[in-house]
């Protein structure tokens, strides 16, 4: 019973993983080999995943949940470069150059994480071209998002949360009948994304909110026309 259940468990986790973005389309026998050694972790919210500086056993995929990555600049004030969730990695960076990591994971929300030892992802990435194709499509989205950062450093304090909000559609958005739903951040980690004061933040939403263009519940945020919220960053 007990080599039952097992088995069964590893067969659910290996469903969940090989689920993800990342791993879809790969060969059957690829998959297995790449999560063997797959372990599943459940983190509460906002405990730290990862620290600055450790050194990068695995690299590891979210199955349920949000999480940040963030450093500190020099003052010592938290800035938070991303925000990622389910069907997404991290950790990759460090697997591949053996190096000690670059930034702190913390959990947002309850999530759920699958990791992999880093030689299993380096070898999946040698092995299967399209695993390959797809960690170069993860590094320029994540550097058109340091682009888009950059770029909005100098725009209007609206035009820079919706940015942020429009960055979050287009990474986890759900399409529901009402319009698209996001989690909705604390204003706490808008004002990180963004670098706006949390002050500031909290005006803009509620311009954003009397105008039609968001509808805020306790956990999402939903954004009824995304082309409209477009045009405030055009």
């Amino acid at each position: 019973m007990e080599d039952r259940h097992s088995r069964e468990a590893t067969f659910d986790l290996y469903q969940s993983i090989s689920s993800t973005i990342f791993f879809h389309g790969l060969p059957q026998a690829s998959l297995e080999k790449a999560t063997r050694h797959v372990v599943m972790r459940n983190h509460p919210p906002n405990q730290v995943i990862l620290l600055e500086n450790d050194w990068g056993g695995s690299v590891y995929f979210i199955l349920e949940g949000w999480v940040k990555i963030r450093t500190y600049n020099q003052a010592g004030k938290e800035v938070t470069l991303n925000i990622i969730g389910p069907g997404e990695l991290f950790g990759e960076m460090a697997a591949i150059d053996r190096v000690p990591r670059s930034t702190d994971v913390m959990s947002l929300t309850s999530t759920k994480i699958a990791s992999i030892p880093a030689q299993d992802f380096i070898e999946l990435i040698r092995s299967e071209p399209l695993a390959g194709v797809r960690l170069t499509q993860l590094m320029a989205k994540r550097l058109r998002l340091c682009n888009r950062q950059l770029r909005l450093r100098e725009a209007d304090s609206i035009s820079r949360v919706a940015d942020i909000l429009l960055f979050l559609v287009e990474g986890q958005g759900k399409t529901l009948q009402q319009g698209i739903e996001i989690p909705n951040l604390s204003h706490r980690e808008l004002s990180n994304l963004s670098g706006l004061a949390r002050e500031t933040v909290t005006r803009v939403l509620t311009k954003l909110e009397r105008r039609g263009l968001i509808r805020r519940k306790q956990h999402i945020l939903c954004i009824p026309d995304v082309s409209a919220l477009e045009e405030i960053v055009a």
